[in-house]
C-alpha cells in the first residue's frame, strides 16, 4: 500500500494591520507599544490571533478598533499579505496575514489588552519593531507606492471632499518626493474616471480661494465594498 500522507500542522492564525496616514506632509504608521512578552517593551505592528467564526478582514477590522478605541475606520482595508509560519514567532509556529489600511488621519483613543500604548510614528523615524514587522511594513510600504499609481486610493487619505494641493501632499508624503504643482494637477484632474468637482470652492494658500474635489462615482467603494477601479492612464511615480 502507497505510504499515508502525513497528517497537515495546526498552528494559531493571526492578523496584523498595517495602518498608514499623512499627519503634518509626513507618511505615518500606527504602532503599538507590547505589555507582554514575546518582545515586551517593542514597537509592533497592531494585531492578535483570529477567533472563531471569523474572517481575516473582521479579525483585522476588531484588532485596529481594540488597539485604537475607534469602532468604524475610516479608509480603505485590504489583505496585503501572508507571513511565516516558521520562524517568525519565538513562541512557536504561527501564521499571520497582515493587512493594509490607508486612512485619513484619526486619533487613537485608546490602546488594547496587550498593547502598552498606541501611535502615530513617521515612517522615516520607525525603531526596530518586534517579529518580522519590518518585513511587514515594507511590503506595505510599497503596495501603497503602487496602489496610488494604478488606483484612485491616493484618496483614502483625505476626507470626503479635499483639494488637489492636499492630494499631491498624499502622493508626495507616499512617494518620498515633490511633484511639480501644475504637472499633477493636470494628470490627476484629467485622468478619467478618477474625481470630480464638489462644486464648492475652500480657502487655500495663502488666502486663495481652491476647488474642492471628491472621487468620480466610478471610483468610488459600493455597498462595503472596496473600490476596483484602475486609472489609465496611471499617475507614476517618479523613477531616479
Amino acid at each position: 500500500m502507497p505510504e499515508s500522507h502525513p497528517a497537515p500542522e495546526r498552528f494559531p492564525v493571526t492578523v496584523d494591520v498595517v495602518a498608514l496616514t499623512v499627519r503634518d506632509g509626513e507618511l505615518n504608521v500606527l504602532l503599538i507599544t507590547r505589555l507582554i512578552e514575546p518582545f515586551r517593551g517593542k514597537l509592533a505592528l497592531p494585531g492578535g490571533f483570529v477567533l472563531a467564526g471569523e474572517d481575516l478582514l473582521e479579525a483585522a477590522g476588531r484588532e485596529l478598533a481594540e488597539e485604537t478605541g475607534v469602532e468604524h475606520l475610516p479608509g480603505h482595508l485590504e489583505q496585503l499579505g501572508s507571513y511565516g509560519p516558521k520562524g517568525r514567532d519565538p513562541r512557536g509556529d504561527v501564521l499571520t496575514v497582515a493587512h493594509l489600511l490607508l486612512a485619513p488621519d484619526f486619533p487613537v483613543l485608546a490602546a488594547g489588552s496587550d498593547a502598552e500604548q498606541a501611535a502615530w510614528y513617521p515612517v522615516a523615524e520607525v525603531p526596530e519593531l518586534a517579529f518580522d514587522h519590518a518585513r511587514i511594513l515594507d511590503d506595505a510600504l510599497e503596495r501603497a507606492k503602487a496602489k496610488l499609481e494604478y488606483s484612485p486610493l491616493g484618496a483614502a487619505f483625505c476626507g470626503e471632499e479635499f483639494t488637489i494641493a492636499q492630494l499631491r501632499a498624499v502622493y508626495e508624503a507616499v512617494w518620498g518626493t515633490r511633484l511639480d504643482p501644475r504637472n499633477f494637477h493636470r494628470k490627476a484632474t484629467g485622468t478619467p474616471g478618477f474625481l470630480e468637482e464638489a462644486g464648492r470652492m475652500t480657502t487655500g494658500d495663502a488666502g486663495r480661494p481652491a476647488a474642492l474635489f471628491r472621487l468620480a462615482p466610478e471610483a468610488r467603494p459600493t455597498a462595503g465594498q472596496p473600490t476596483r477601479a484602475v486609472l489609465n492612464p496611471p499617475l507614476m511615480r517618479p523613477r531616479d
